[in-house]
């Protein structure tokens, strides 16, 4: 009797929450969509997704409903969009700026920082961390990009026999060595055999919170450590080897800076003891920030440190490996690039490479586009609305998506819209030629908006030099297995990225 009383009342306490949700569900009702049983709602639909099958599931329910559908899971509504006039109208609101929960994972790691942080503390860090990106400090950076991927040919050379293999690694230990020296003006060697404990940390938690943030269970702390003590307990040890690295080197740089405004030294002395130049760092732009009148805490400033050598290690890497791939895969396109770069750069190893001449690969970087679009390293942009979203659109109308709605806008399956790209699947770098425009929206492997990616331009001078590095040394092979692509944090492939390479003459 006691048993089928409690039953009865979690039936009517759920009857009841679903009696709530009629507004909401009416303000969403001209939306396509599966059918959703009250208090489940479409947990088949979900039941079906993990990082391996989420985009097949995604395009079969587009394929279904369109491009713009609305999806109830237990309580909670979901709009999954890749429809490019919500997006423009969303990801252009200064007012819609709450990520998704989902990017809780990274909080420990990250804490308040750029990626994570909203409301007034975002504005301000992003009005501060702006002008890193200034012309004349990327200049500065093409320095780092040039060495770096010097190291990262010579480390390719033992692979360069013809056989398959997978250049994620090599090209992860690169990023990681590029992003710390310009974030933090300090070398981490992660591309040297003596590889550092934090160089390991970051790429270790990096696939830790990957594979947490497909889990809904997992992306819950609670649940994920009594579930995964051992796991939680690497986790612990991973953040606080990256914490207490940056911390320490956060604490070297201000006494830094304060030594040389009292000496009065030049920002163009030589390397220090510790192998770092003085040229500007995004730490010491942090270090001379202030906020309501007071310079940013260590804690702050680590935040975004560890925001940057996150994003900008991880994404890059992506994207360099899936074009890498992909290029070995087109001879055609690797040989026109290869022209170019020669034409550009010429054969000599020992001449350094410049901004302008990064600046003269447009081949190349068409090249780079057609695989961003086809392989976005941030695949999906999650919001959390805080307020009612309205809308303007030309099949649905006026419509309204209510406060509390979480809304998943699919970069990737936007960038594969057939009535966007002509031969869609395909490979094809001059669709970026001559200035080419498409369809607003319908391009954004950053992002777009207020909260498009700070680092784009960064992260393409980078990928231009790493990439003319290796193609000009070697030949991309058609090797191994095709990718396979997964949804994490940033896009990934269940089958790495395999190629084979091959050392070109030299005198090319």
């Amino acid at each position: 009797m006691l048993l089928l009383l409690l039953v009865l009342l979690l039936v009517a306490a759920g009857w009841l929450i679903h009696r709530g949700q009629a507004e909401r569900r009416r303000a969403v009702a001209n939306l396509p969509g599966p059918i959703c049983p009250p208090l489940l709602g479409a947990l088949h639909i979900m039941y079906r997704m993990n990082p391996k099958t989420f985009l097949k599931v995604s395009r079969e329910n587009m394929g279904k409903y369109g491009n713009l559908q609305r999806v109830w899971i237990l309580n909670r509504l979901l709009v999954m969009s890749a429809d490019p006039e919500i997006n423009e109208q969303l990801l252009g609101s200064q007012e819609h700026l709450v990520k998704h929960p989902v990017y809780r994972v990274l909080g420990q790691w990250l804490g308040n920082g750029l990626l994570l942080s909203d409301g007034k503390v975002w504005h301000q860090r992003r009005k501060i961390i702006t002008p890193t990106f200034h012309f004349s400090i990327l200049e500065q950076f093409v320095e780092v990009f040039d060495h770096q991927s010097n190291i990262c040919v010579e480390r390719l050379a033992p692979r360069a026999n013809g056989r398959t293999f997978d250049v994620y690694r090599h090209i992860c230990k690169a990023a990681l060595d590029i992003i710390a020296e310009t974030a933090m003006g300090t070398k981490i060697h992660a591309q040297a055999a003596d590889s550092s404990p934090y160089a390991e940390a970051v790429s270790e938690c990096t696939a830790l919170l990957s594979w947490r943030f497909m889990s809904v269970y997992l992306q819950v702390e609670l649940l994920f450590t009594l579930t995964h003590p051992h796991l939680k307990w690497r986790q612990t040890q991973l953040i606080r080897t990256m914490h207490e690295f940056t911390t320490k080197v956060i604490e070297e740089r201000r006494r830094t800076l304060e030594e040389q405004q009292r000496e009065k030294l030049s920002a163009t002395s030589p390397d220090d003891d510790v192998g770092r130049k003085r040229r500007m760092a995004l730490l010491d732009v942090l270090l001379q920030a202030s906020v309501d009148g007071r310079p940013l805490t260590n804690d702050e400033i680590r935040e975004e440190v560890d925001t940057f050598m996150f994003e900008g290690h991880d994404t890059t890497t992506s994207a360099l490996s899936f074009c890498l791939h992909v290029l070995a895969r087109h001879p055609q396109v690797q040989e026109k690039m290869l022209e170019e770069i020669l034409q550009v750069i010429g054969t000599d190893r020992s001449r350094p490479v410049t901004i302008r001449d990064l600046n003269e690969f447009k081949y190349l970087e068409c090249v780079i586009k057609e695989s961003l679009r086809l392989y976005p390293p941030v695949p999906l942009v999650g919001r959390k609305l805080q307020t009612d979203f309205k809308y303007n659109h030309s099949k649905f109308g006026s419509g309204v998506i209510p406060a509390g709605s979480e809304v998943l806008l699919g970069i990737y399956g936007i960038q594969r819209l057939p009535s966007a790209f002509p031969q869609v699947e395909e490979f094809i770098p001059e669709r970026h030629e001559n200035g080419e425009r498409f369809a607003p929206f319908t391009f954004i492997p950053f992002s777009a908006g207020p909260r498009n990616c700070i680092g784009q331009k960064f992260a393409l001078l980078e990928m231009k030099m790493m990439l003319a590095k290796i193609v000009r040394e070697y030949e991309l092979l058609p090797l191994g297995e095709p990718v396979e692509c997964v949804i994490n944090i940033v896009l990934r492939s269940a089958t790495g990225f395999q190629l084979g390479m091959r050392r070109r003459n030299e005198t090319q």
